[in-house]
Parts: structure tokens; C-alpha cells; sequence
């Protein structure tokens, strides 16, 4: 998985000047050997027992002379969990620019005459990361609006834009019914995801269950007894079973006292949700169809009737870096890989914006990644190894410097103000909506925040507005089994950093 290739020799001079051009200037690297971390970030790792060197920072100002305010372990090579999704995220959009769309294309194998489609409807994926039931639907719509009520054929899904491995959504954790363990797919529908909604109807002493979407053949207990007890847990006091891919049951209840609720879960058989999905909405909309729904390609000679547009990248990235949705940053990850990298070798500045040319695979995404991180940052930093490109694996490394390099390397462009609004405003929306709550907070409202979290990591990366008026990235993560508890460290960092003087 590493991308630890050699450069071409004939990018070496080229490659060269934008190490130069990116990388920290030598008086700026330099630290004096006794400058300590924080008092209060070695009180916070003290606190979680996480000892000084499984943190590694980086403080620097922005601007054509860059300053350090504070370096420690800056070099280590770490894993920044889902703080990776701004290298994705800020390469698609230099290289794909944030008005690049994805479109989902419904093909027609037949002639459509009096509400019927005499042949099969071909619904070939693109990769939209945000292809939502409520988009799917406006696409059968205005399907229906073209007079096709009726498919006499089968409903074919056209899976072929990536070229996956089996995934199994256990393997990273066990927990496979995870919403953040979804895998990707060309043909991505509502994430993989069911939602179930439950409203409680005291009269009746139960809670009434509806799903999003509906899945085909998909059976789900209508209701589940209403109980006395405090809301706390409940979906454990539901006592979900599903065992049958056909099924979810209910062997508890509900607690009336928790009032309308919703939980959203991966599907417990991924390979089959988008057929289930596409045949749910497709019939709940009123339309019909005599034959199966099932994988295939589309042929050449179909006839196109609707192109379904996913949102621009600029909005996407929002959910993949605020939100820090897994499957959306794999969905963009692998649609770098289906750009030529050759032609990412002869790029300019500013960049010409690139199309998908083939087909996507995670190997040519990291292809793809290496020659542009090349291309973009030189050889001064080590390159980061990439797995899937969202964070969610224990093989993906970087360095807090060469995060930095790439901060400051989309603070200067043109479409940097794109990226920064993407990320999370601690005290205020996203997932560092949690930090920087304290009432005299100097962060809250003035950091622009990617966080990391798994099990044995915590880390973030952004921008902080000091209260001199300073702007300063900013980069800290921890490596060490007591990471999660160490989190106070990363607040206590970033409270020194927005507390910085001139």
C-alpha cells in the first residue's frame, strides 16, 4: 500500500523547485532545544498517561515568511486516522476544481411508448458519493415524466466505473453494521444505509417502525411494545435481530419517554442494498416492473434518458472532512484514480482541471495520489501512504510536516477558501463542535478544524485565528493505546495556539 516510489528523473529539477516552494524555510525550522510543549498539554498527556513522544505538533503562521511557535516530534511518521481526508479531499480539489460533478446515467434498452419500456432500464453509477434516496427519486420521476411507468425487462445496475475487492464491512472493528464501515461503490445508494424511524403511539402502547429507504423484500417489524423505562440506551433495549437479510425484528422495546427517534445502520447484506433500494423506490413511486433487478453492463446501443448530477465537490467535501464520512472521502478518493496520471506529471499552476478517463481502483487512486503529492510538494517530506484515502485503516501515515506543507499550500490557493470552509468551527458545528466549549474559550468560532479518531489515535489539523490576529495551521496527533482520554491534550494545544501574541 505504500507510495514510496521513486520520481521520475525528468520531474527531479521540477520537483525540486516546488519542494523549495512549499517547504519551510531552514530559520523557520529552527527550535530552541529547550522549548517545552504547553504546561497545560503535558498535564492533559500526564492526566491520560500517554507519554511526550506519542505526540507529535506543529505550529506555524502563515504567510510568504513563515515562523514555528512550537515543533515537537514534527518529523514522525504517524497515523492521523480521518485527519488523511484533507489530503484527499485538497488534491480533488486542485485537480478536479470544486464546481467537478458526478452524474448517475439511466439508459433505456428499448422503445418507450404508452408508459412502457419495452426492454431493460440501465442505471449506471458514476460514483456520486451523495447519491441519496430523495435524489433517486426526483431521477425516477422525471423518468415517469418521459412516459416510462412500465420496465417489460429487468432493472440492470451498472457497477462497472470502479473496480473493487469484496468488502467486508466487519473487518476493520467487528462492527459491521456501522454506518462509517460502508464501503464504496460506483453505484453508491443512500450510503448503504437503511434508517429506521420509530414514532411512539401511547394509545396504542407502541412504536410505529418506518424505513428509509424502502428496500425490496426487505420485512421490518411494524411496531415494537412501548415501555416504562428512561430513554437512555435504547436501541440496545430493542433488541434488534439482524441475523436474516431479510429481516429485522424486534424482541424488545421502546421507551415512550424517548419520543420519536431514528437509527441509522449499514444494511446487513451490502452487496445486495442498491438492488433492494432502486426496486423499493422505484415501486413505492408507483411504477412497475415484470423482470429481475440485477448487476450487468450497459450496452453501447442504449439510449440515454436522464443524467442525474450529484452535488459539486465543494459541497461533497463538506460531509467528507465536517462530517468526516468515511464513504463519501473513498467514493472522491477513488475517482482521483480514475484520471490519468500522466497528465498529472505535466500539470501547471494554476492547475487545467482533469476528467475520469478509466476506470477507478484503489492501487490507481494511490497512483494518482503519489505523482500529485510529488508534483505539488516535492521530495522534501515523505510522501504519505494511502490505503482507502478516508482514515478508516491502520496502515495510513503521515508526517505533522508535511500536513503543514499541504495546510499552507491551499491557504494560498485560488480555491483554498473552498477547502477551509469544509472543515469543522470548534465550539460551533461539525465534529469539533465538542472542543473549545469552555466559557472563556479562545478557539471557539476561530478554528477550522479536521479531527482523527480511532481506537489508539487522536489528532487534528487545520487553521486557528489567534487573538493577535495571527493565522496559524496547526497540527497534533497521538499515537498510543490511551489516545481517546488524551484528548484534552489536542484541546489544550489549540487553546494555546488561538491564545498566541505576536
Amino acid at each position: 500500500m505504500s507510495l514510496r516510489r521513486a520520481a521520475r528523473p525528468a520531474l527531479a529539477g521540477w520537483l525540486l523547485a516546488a519542494a523549495s516552494a512549499w517547504a519551510l524555510p531552514a530559520a523557520a525550522q529552527a527550535l530552541p532545544p529547550d522549548d517545552p510543549l504547553p504546561p497545560a498539554v503535558r498535564a492533559a498527556l500526564a492526566r491520560a498517561d500517554v507519554p511526550p513522544s506519542a505526540f507529535s505538533a506543529l505550529v506555524v503562521t502563515l504567510g510568504p515568511q513563515p515562523r514555528e511557535r512550537l515543533r515537537h516530534r514534527a518529523h514522525a511518521v504517524v497515523n492521523p486516522a480521518s485527519v488523511m481526508k484533507l489530503v484527499t479531499t485538497y488534491a480533488a480539489i486542485d485537480l478536479l476544481g470544486p464546481d467537478f460533478t458526478w452524474h448517475t446515467d439511466f439508459y433505456a434498452g428499448g422503445p418507450v411508448s404508452h408508459g412502457v419500456l419495452r426492454g431493460n432500464l440501465y442505471v449506471r453509477g458514476g460514483g456520486d458519493p451523495k447519491l441519496v434516496y430523495e435524489r433517486l427519486q426526483a431521477a425516477f420521476g422525471n423518468l415517469q415524466q418521459q412516459g416510462v411507468y412500465v420496465i417489460l425487462g429487468d432493472l440492470v445496475l451498472d457497477h462497472s466505473a470502479f473496480d473493487l475487492p469484496v468488502h467486508d464491512p466487519g473487518a476493520f472493528d467487528g462492527a459491521a453494521l456501522r454506518p462509517y464501515n460502508a464501503g464504496p461503490d460506483a453505484l453508491l445508494v443512500n450510503f448503504r444505509t437503511v434508517e429506521l424511524r420509530f414514532a411512539p403511539d401511547q394509545a396504542a402502547g407502541v412504536a410505529r417502525v418506518s424505513s428509509v429507504p424502502p428496500l425490496q423484500g426487505l420485512a421490518i417489524d411494524a411496531q415494537v411494545p412501548l415501555s416504562r423505562a428512561p430513554c437512555g440506551n435504547w436501541r440496545a433495549g430493542l433488541q434488534a435481530r439482524f441475523d436474516d437479510a431479510n429481516a429485522i425484528r424486534f424482541e424488545g422495546q421502546f421507551p415512550q419517554r424517548c419520543g420519536e427517534q431514528s437509527w441509522s445502520l449499514a444494511y446487513q447484506e451490502p452487496a445486495s442494498h442498491a438492488a433492494r433500494a432502486l426496486e423499493g423506490l422505484w415501486r413505492a413511486g408507483g411504477g412497475a416492473l415484470t423482470g429481475s433487478v440485477r448487476a450487468g453492463r450497459t450496452p453501447a446501443g442504449a439510449r440515454l434518458l436522464h443524467e442525474a448530477r450529484s452535488l459539486p465537490l465543494s459541497e461533497i467535501i463538506d460531509d467528507v472532512n465536517r462530517l468526516s464520512n468515511n464513504v463519501m472521502a473513498q467514493q472522491v478518493f477513488l475517482t482521483l484514480g480514475q484520471l490519468a496520471p500522466e497528465r498529472i506529471n505535466a500539470l501547471t499552476v494554476p492547475r487545467e482541471r482533469l476528467t475520469p478517463v478509466r476506470v477507478g481502483g484503489f492501487e490507481r487512486s494511490r497512483e494518482v495520489m503519489h505523482r500529485w503529492w510529488h508534483s505539488t510538494f516535492g521530495t522534501r517530506y515523505a510522501t504519505p501512504v494511502l490505503d482507502n484515502g478516508s482514515g478508516l485503516s491502520r496502515d495510513e501515515r503521515i508526517t505533522p510536516e508535511a500536513l503543514v506543507s499541504l495546510l499552507r499550500h491551499a491557504d494560498s490557493h485560488p480555491q483554498g477558501e473552498q477547502f477551509t470552509r469544509s472543515l469543522a468551527l470548534a465550539g460551533v458545528k461539525g465534529t469539533a463542535a465538542r472542543m473549545a466549549r469552555g466559557e472563556h474559550s479562545a478557539a471557539r468560532g476561530n478554528a477550522w478544524l479536521k479531527t482523527g479518531t480511532l481506537r489508539d489515535v487522536s489528532g487534528i489539523a487545520g487553521y486557528v485565528f489567534a487573538r493577535s490576529g495571527t493565522r496559524l495551521a496547526v497540527v497534533a496527533i497521538i499515537n498510543h493505546p490511551n489516545a481517546p482520554a488524551a484528548r484534552p491534550a489536542l484541546e489544550a494545544l489549540l487553546e494555546w495556539s488561538a491564545s498566541q501574541a505576536d
